[in-house]
């Protein structure tokens, strides 16, 4: 076994299908189902083998499809034994799509998340409006987005969460950073990541060697960390960065299982390639603030490729948790206009004025 790796290695050859499974590590399997994510299109799910059944890892979206593959799963690769818990790493729909499901479908069992998770998905499950807040269109507004823009959100209303995920169970039992716990004889421990959503759950196993890592650590794109109306004046990236410290301790050949791409080998210099990508958009940033600039004007200089209008959205919200991240470095300042509207301006800048 390699001991320190200072590249991504990839050492799997095959991938499941979406009603197979693959053992990755000893009582670990590897389940992959299709989503109609763009960009993403496959999530991997974990079965985790205990003694007198199995622990299941995120769940896929609510769907017919994946339903299915669910069900043949079950009736093929558990060995005649019942899911015991569910664990969700995090609220978003690809992951605590079917936690409900999963729930119902074995008796009541226990939904384990972080409690963080856990409250802001069950708020947004609940969370149906009939038309878009004023607030969040204001929200858009302020950082630049032009008419047609606004129109289009407004059209694209609320209350979709609830379309691809099962309702959200009552009760969990909740895990916290730090907490160890153990699955089939084999200790697991809860690294919490934040920034891509509230208190992301990571697993990690010391007795396999292993770390489940759903969106926190992926190894070919980066986790969406953005800013959305209902927390506008965050600094999820900084939060981000900050807590992938917590997991330069882990061994150099640990094997990562990412809820999107491969598993790998390279968690450290994984780690140093996410801190690399996201210095180099800040930069892009604080270049562009030479004089005072809407959000929505500067929001293209981070992007190498051309945004179309469905980009937008989630561009805008990942501009703004740069810009964020440089206005808490001191950076840059940002002002109100007297059109009402923010604009951003390196802080050296200003004080030259």
């Amino acid at each position: 076994m390699v001991k320190s790796l200072e590249s991504l290695s990839y050492p799997f050859g095959g991938r499941p299908d979406h009603a197979e499974t693959m053992e990755v590590a000893p009582g670990v399997l590897w389940v992959r189902m299709q989503i109609p994510i763009p960009g993403l299109d496959f999530i991997n799910l974990w079965l985790l083998e205990e003694d007198d059944g199995w622990v299941v890892v995120d769940t896929g979206l609510q769907s017919k499809k994946t339903i299915a593959w669910w069900e043949e799963i079950f009736s093929r690769y558990l060995k005649g034994k019942p899911v015991t818990r569910v664990i969700c790493t995090h609220f978003h729909p690809d992951h605590m799509g079917l936690a409900g499901w999963f729930v119902s479908r074995w008796d009541d069992i226990p939904l384990w998340m972080t409690f963080g998770e856990w409250a802001f998905g069950r708020m947004i499950w609940l969370d149906i409006h009939d038309k878009t807040p004023q607030s969040a269109l204001d929200f858009y507004w302020r950082i630049g987005w032009d008419d047609a823009q606004l129109s289009q959100f407004k059209k694209r209303g609320f209350g979709r969460f609830s379309r691809v995920v099962a309702e959200v169970p009552f009760g969990i039992r909740r895990i916290s950073h730090g907490e160890r716990f153990t699955v089939g004889g084999a200790t697991w421990q809860v690294l919490v990541g934040e920034g891509h959503s509230p208190e992301h759950a990571c697993l990690y196993c010391p007795d396999k060697n292993v770390m489940i890592s759903g969106d926190q650590v992926l190894p070919r794109i980066t986790p969406h960390i953005g800013i959305y109306p209902s927390e506008p004046e965050a600094n999820p990236l900084g939060r981000y960065l900050d807590s992938l410290e917590r997991f330069r301790s882990l061994p150099g050949d640990l094997l990562v299982l990412p809820a999107h791409g491969d598993p790998f080998y390279g968690l450290h210099a994984r780690l140093d390639q996410l801190h690399a990508h996201h210095a180099e958009r800040l930069a892009r940033l604080f270049d562009a603030c030479e004089e005072p600039m809407t959000a929505a004007s500067l929001i293209p200089s981070m992007f190498k490729r051309q945004l179309s209008p469905d980009d937008w959205s989630l561009a805008s919200a990942e501009g703004l948790a740069h810009l964020h991240y440089l206005i808490n470095d001191g950076k840059l300042r940002r002002d109100v206009a007297e059109d009402g509207r923010y604009r951003y301006r390196r802080a050296e800048c200003v004080a030259a004025a």
